[in-house]
């Protein structure tokens, strides 16, 4: 009953009109950035975060949930049209899908691929209402240990699910962490790492860090780019699938939706791990009986991670609204989404703020329903969008994330900031550095910091209270028997080839 109760607070928040116009201008952001190759949902959020000032905060958080998990459905129309994955999740459905566009068969692709991801996105969310509430009721019990300890975790998980290098993904962290302890101390409030400068007094802004990593770094790497794009030539075709189509593909959505629900949740994994894990499953299920082979078009290697990649993104929810610990980069963006809006995220939000709490879990449904309105009968919209030069889009882009940064604080000092964080971004991009685990070192800092000294506090001075709490304790364990097993060298061999593309 309780769970009822909680979604009719929620579809009363959601159907509002205004929440509704929000959800349906994030979801068709969303698809937009993930039809066009080179503006992920990182980059997207970051950029629209300064218009979330003047938002309501549950408005803001749907509208950036619809471009995080809209761009999931968009990402698969590059992929199948024209090999180019308009979303790092959407990788994998290069390999089979657009050898299905090649073969005439482009309809059916990305009909699947849409219908794959409604059904997976609907048991997401479903599960992500189910599972909440308990969730939320065990994170009471934690303390200022258990949150620390939990923390290490997210971010040890964090490093070793990222794609690159191991060195570089813990460099990435303490580069996050460092930046996170710029500024006033809470506690004896010494001016730290500001270097004489009054603006860093406050510490480093959220919005000018994300936009200038994400935002104008995504702009300058992609600027490099050979622009050359060869779409399929002829008609789509239908996008509603056969009723071979729908026998072939309902196995790998239902085993995608399983993976994706389940491997979302983890921290760094979402969509991206999701989608790769599914592949892999049905291509070993398949063996070499399948027809056609894997990697020549066959329909499964569509459905499958397409269904696993929208349910690890709408997932990965869970930790950020149970917990308020990001597993990705997106959900770091959500949180500092949340902060900007001075509310403390963690397992209060859903008995302090239901309304926003259930309103963003039945947005998803709702967004769901909107994509498929958009993704079949549009596609045609989205693939004249293709041909869109990007040397036309850059700098509009470009000028709008200026006047959004200055509009925060009327401050050019934020417009400098973001310049340099892009430069620094850009540098990352081309060493090889992964910008998610800086985004997640910068947002946990200053919590895990809080909580360290008020678990030393209480303890007075004792380090043992993190091993004399059985959760902290054991979570502590789990971090270092992660770490202990991704430096094993057969397993830092199989980790580097784990995310390529065959």
């Amino acid at each position: 009953m309780d769970l009822i109760n909680n979604l009719l607070i929620g579809f009363e928040a959601a159907l509002s009109l205004q929440n509704i116009l929000y959800c349906f201008f994030g979801v068709t952001i969303g698809t937009l950035i993930g039809v066009l190759p080179g503006m992920g949902p990182v980059a997207t959020v970051a950029m629209l975060l300064p218009a979330t000032y003047a938002l309501d905060p549950s408005s803001a958080l749907i509208m950036l949930a619809g471009i995080y998990y809209g761009a999931q459905y968009g990402g698969s129309t590059t992929a199948i049209l024209v090999n180019i994955p308009g979303e790092a999740a959407a990788v994998v459905t290069c390999i089979d899908g657009h050898k299905m566009a090649k073969n005439g068969r482009a309809g059916a692709a990305l009909g699947i691929a849409a219908l794959g991801s409604f059904f997976a996105g609907c048991v997401a969310t479903l599960l992500i209402a189910a599972f909440a509430p308990p969730l939320t009721a065990i994170a009471f019990e934690f303390g200022p240990a258990e949150y620390f300890s939990l923390m290490v975790l997210g971010l040890i998980g964090a490093v070793v699910l990222a794609t690159g290098s191991l060195l570089k993904a813990v460099c990435m962290i303490l580069v996050g962490l460092l930046l996170g302890l710029v500024g006033t101390d809470v506690n004896s409030g010494a001016l730290r790492y500001t270097f004489g400068f009054d603006e860093l007094q406050e510490g480093i802004d959220f919005v000018a860090l994300s936009m200038g990593i994400y935002g104008f770094a995504e702009i300058m790497s992609n600027l490099e780019q050979n622009e050359r794009r060869t779409l399929i030539p002829g008609k789509v075709g239908s996008v509603l699938p056969t009723k071979a189509d729908l026998k072939a593909s309902s196995g790998p959505i239902l085993r995608g939706t399983v993976l994706g629900s389940l491997l979302g949740v983890l921290p760094g994994g979402g969509a991206l791990l999701s989608s790769f894990a599914s592949y892999t499953i049905e291509k070993k299920l398949a063996g070499t009986k399948a027809s056609p082979a894997f990697g020549q078009g066959n329909i499964r290697g569509v459905a499958g991670p397409e269904s696993a990649n929208n349910a690890g993104s709408q997932t990965s929810f869970i930790p950020m609204l149970t917990l308020g610990i990001p597993s990705n980069a997106v959900m770091a963006l959500m949180i500092g989404a949340m902060m900007i809006h001075d509310i403390v995220p963690g397992p209060q939000v859903m008995t302090s703020n239901p309304a926003l709490f259930w309103g963003l879990i039945v947005s998803m449904w709702v967004g769901n329903l909107m994509l498929i309105i958009l993704n079949l009968p549009m596609i045609g919209v989205w693939v004249q969008l293709l041909k869109v030069p990007y040397r036309w889009l850059f700098p509009a882009i470009l000028v709008f994330c200026c006047i959004g940064v200055y509009s925060i604080n009327n401050n050019v000092w934020d417009l400098w900031m973001t310049i340099a964080f892009g430069a620094l971004g850009y540098l990352f991009h081309k060493l090889g550095c992964e910008a998610a685990p800086l985004i997640l070192g910068f947002i946990l800092g200053p919590m895990m910091e809080e909580n360290l000294r008020r678990a030393l506090l209480i303890s007075r001075g004792d380090p043992m209270v993190f091993f004399t709490s059985p959760i902290s304790c054991g979570l502590l364990l789990v971090s270092l028997l992660l770490l202990v097993v991704v430096a094993a060298p057969a397993i830092r061999k199989k980790r580097n080839t784990a995310f390529r593309e065959d």
